[in-house]
């Protein structure tokens, strides 16, 4: 399986830049869920980010909501 870098934008993740899994067409997907760890101090909660554009090499994924963990699933 290849692997596609993108940046995260706004949200928890802002301006964090990680490889996700890439498509057939060499795309991120286009709904990508984070999820914060049951052992942070804050409740547990699922980030949903939507695939934008890619920006030179990296493609860029807008927050879109935060959820509960297992909502946005």
């Amino acid at each position: 399986m290849s692997e596609v870098t993108v940046r995260f934008i706004g949200g928890p993740a802002h301006d964090t830049v990680r490889a996700l899994p890439a498509g057939p067409d060499g795309t991120p997907p286009r709904l990508w869920v984070l999820r914060r760890s049951e052992a942070a101090p804050a409740p547990a909660a699922d980030h949903l980010y939507a695939r934008q554009r890619p920006e030179d090499s990296v493609w860029t994924m807008r927050f879109v909501r935060t959820d509960p963990v297992g909502v946005t699933e």
